[in-house]
């Protein structure tokens, strides 16, 4: 079956009372949403966008609040709290849901502070493994609308988790590109962590220390030196993914 189509999800919904005040609690609501601060006191984030509501409808999520242009708010109102450049026609409020570290493969992120990127590897991890982005010190915030629209929805299917580096179960590999072993030569046995670092510092020398492997991806002698965190994110997952597959 398909994801169910936003336009039946909010035909469901109740009829309410037109906005047409930009001092409207709900409007201030949305703006105030977008700092850091205000969702990690509140525990709520914004998502934008048809596609990214019926995302939440497919996971089975409850909005807190959902506004619909032309039909809950003036539509240049709804433009004035959204962040995105050409406006948005449906904006939701939501309730923040933290997964729990575990599966035989998944990903540990520290210091990753594009939040883009951080949505791109929730997305490629829903895409490519049964764990979680299990998220460290220094990372972006998922809930941010970068990382929320970066996600493209995974965010509600495959909520991130918390954790320190210590506290992970599992074969911790550091992705490292200078790492003399590569991941085709690794030897994996689930559950298996991926672990990387800011996407220029990398791993802390004391993390990489306590991995139980380091690794790199082959690349190209004429290439670059290196790509970028989700993208390496992405290549490791498909890469140790595919292979533990085929030994299962």
């Amino acid at each position: 079956m398909g994801r169910p189509s936003f336009s039946k999800a909010m035909n469901e919904r109740h009829q309410r009372d037109m906005i047409s005040s930009p001092h409207n609690e709900k409007l201030k609501q949305i703006r105030k949403l977008r700092s850091r601060r205000e969702r990690e006191h509140t525990g709520l984030f914004v998502v934008e966008g048809e596609d990214l509501v019926a995302a939440a409808v497919a996971a089975g999520v409850e909005p807190e609040l959902v506004l619909v242009a032309g039909e809950d708010v003036e539509p240049e109102l709804l433009n004035a709290v959204s962040t995105l450049g050409s406006g948005a026609r449906v904006i939701g409020v939501y309730r923040q849901r933290w997964g729990t570290p575990g599966g035989e493969l998944s990903v540990y992120l520290h210091g990753v502070a594009d939040p883009g990127n951080i949505g791109t590897i929730v997305r490629a991890a829903h895409a490519l493994c049964d764990g979680p982005v299990v998220l460290g010190p220094g990372c972006a915030d998922p809930y941010s609308p970068k990382a929320v629209r970066a996600s493209m929805g995974s965010v509600f299917a495959r909520p991130p988790a918390r954790a320190e580096f210590a506290e992970l179960a599992g074969m911790k590999v550091a992705l490292d590109r200078g790492a003399p072993a590569s991941l085709a030569d690794l030897e994996v046995r689930p559950s298996v962590v991926i672990c990387l670092g800011a996407e220029r510092g990398g791993l802390p020398a004391d993390l990489e220390s306590g991995a139980d492997a380091r690794a790199r991806i082959p690349m190209r002698p004429d290439g670059p030196d290196s790509l970028n965190v989700a993208m390496a994110a992405t290549v490791a997952l498909y890469e140790l993914g595919h292979r533990m597959a085929a030994r299962a």
